[in-house]
């Protein structure tokens, strides 16, 4: 009987006409500001233009030789979205007088470059499998950089989450998610039976048993630190956010999430009764239009008031790039920068922007539902839900849907750190989506991701990866004549 049988395709062309059309994007919005504002195309324009397209084609041409099964569509929904930051930035840049643009664009370069590194460097990501503790004590190093007298850059509009490097400032907990994430797969893919099947069972619950559950603890431990220590209630959620899904993935129990939702609130509770500054953020929130919040000297929901009225007057089609007024909000290329091009490319704009980040999240989704080894699937979960809490949390602040804390839009708004870690992340994407829609016969030996102490091709509970002869075609028949 024949066998039907699909090959995979790489699916590079398509990704290098995606390319243009998403620079297209970011140059076009780029010279929009300089036309819509009377300003010549000077040698900044063009040296800009060309250098985020030789960035954007040095990543292309990475992927055509080490990653050649990659997801075609990440890589220029992420260019278009970093063009148009940088395009807003330029523009703001212009009304106030700031420099936040070239810092930018070196930060851009260098984002882009660490990508091109890993996936160069990196020869499968379940190399990464192997430093799951490394991790964890990586990530509890980095949250405790901040607190550090000497390097650290004290408080910061309310938060200590930033280190000195020279003149530069740097915020370590950006590259802590990424660290964490690893640890989070590394150590479910590695023990899922244990924290399923053993300890005590408690109701409806099976409760894991502690040594089994604490490098968790300390991991979560460690994000509610930020919140009591650094005063940086986005991280936190982040990172405790980031917990719950990978925990609820790798063991499909909705009791854990039930669990995560309860001490979320018990948390959030207790966290507006002992901290004042998280009290302070929720009132603002709630009360953000009474004119006593407005004008007070600390809480002020100025910045919040003054966003709204932006996108409000932004209106369905907005006022134009260089037309409105987004440099009057406080922080609009950073905190605010969601505001700042609902203003100018309204409503329309707006949902195209989140439509590019839905993109970007379900793509990466898919590339762990395709992907063979646990880990990879976990990862790859964990990043992309990573970047969608992110957006939500920014979206959700800037619209007042939920109380404002300080966590950046990824790849828009002006940071340094953020654009470096979230680069990594759509490398580390686009390696799990090769290894997903790789042929199996080219894809990586088995043992790539066999953590530290563990025998080579010794295998974990949930992380077998299917090898040909183990795989019968659907209409091949079991008994043959």
């Amino acid at each position: 009987m024949s066998q039907l049988q699909t090959v995979a395709k790489p699916r590079r062309n398509i990704e290098l006409l995606l390319l243009i059309l998403a620079l297209g994007v970011g140059i076009s919005a780029n010279a929009l500001v300089d036309i819509n504002l009377d300003r010549p195309f000077d040698s900044d324009f063009y040296s800009q233009a060309a250098v985020l397209a030789v960035l954007a084609l040095a990543m292309h041409m990475s992927l055509r030789l080490r990653a050649k099964y990659a997801d075609p569509v990440i890589l220029p929904v992420v260019v278009a979205l970093n063009g148009i930051g940088l395009a807003m930035i330029h523009r703001l840049d212009i009304a106030t007088g700031d420099s936040a643009g070239p810092r930018q664009w070196l930060w851009t370069t260098v984002a882009v470059v660490a990508a091109v590194a890993v996936i160069w460097f990196l020869r499968n990501h379940r190399i990464l499998r192997r430093f799951t503790y490394i991790s964890l004590i990586v990530s509890v190093v980095l949250l405790l950089l901040p607190l550090i007298p000497g390097i650290s850059a004290g408080d910061v509009n309310g938060a200590s989450v930033w280190i000195r490097i020279g003149d530069n400032s740097f915020q370590p907990g950006e590259i802590a998610k990424i660290t964490l994430a690893v640890f989070f797969a590394g150590y479910l893919s590695s023990n899922r039976d244990l924290i399923l099947l053993a300890g005590k069972k408690v109701g409806p619950l099976q409760l894991p048993r502690a040594r089994d559950l604490g490098p968790m603890i300390v991991a979560w431990l460690a994000s509610v630190g930020v919140l009591v220590f650094q005063h940086d209630i986005g991280t936190s959620v982040l990172f405790f956010g980031l917990f719950m899904i990978m925990i609820y993935v790798a063991t499909s129990r909705i009791s854990w999430v039930m669990i995560g939702l309860v001490l979320i609130a018990f948390g959030g509770f207790m966290a507006i009764r002992i901290f004042p500054h998280v009290g302070l953020r929720v009132n603002t929130w709630a009360h953000a239009f009474d004119p006593e919040v407005i004008g007070r000297s600390v809480g002020s929901s100025y910045q919040i008031v003054q966003g709204l009225f932006g996108m409000a007057s932004g209106g369905l089609v907005g006022s134009g790039l260089g037309q409105g007024r987004p440099d009057i909000v406080p922080l609009a290329n950073s905190d605010m920068i969601i505001a700042s091009l609902g203003e100018e490319l309204g409503m329309i704009g707006l949902f195209a922007v989140v439509l590019m980040y839905l993109l970007l999240i379900t793509r990466g989704f898919r590339a762990a539902l395709g992907t063979r080894d646990a880990f990879g699937k976990l990862l790859a979960v964990g990043l992309s839900f990573a970047i969608g809490l992110q957006c939500f949390v920014v979206i959700g602040g800037v619209t007042r849907l939920i109380p404002l804390t300080g966590l950046t839009t990824p790849f828009l708004a002006a940071g340094g750190s953020s654009l470096l870690a979230n680069w990594i992340i759509v490398a580390l994407l686009l390696l799990i989506s090769d290894a997903a829609r790789r042929p199996i016969s080219t894809s990586a030996p088995k043992d790539a991701g066999t953590p530290h102490g563990q025998p080579a091709g010794a295998a974990s509970a949930g992380s077998r990866v299917p090898t040909p002869r183990s795989i019968k075609a659907p209409n091949e028949a079991v008994n043959k004549p």
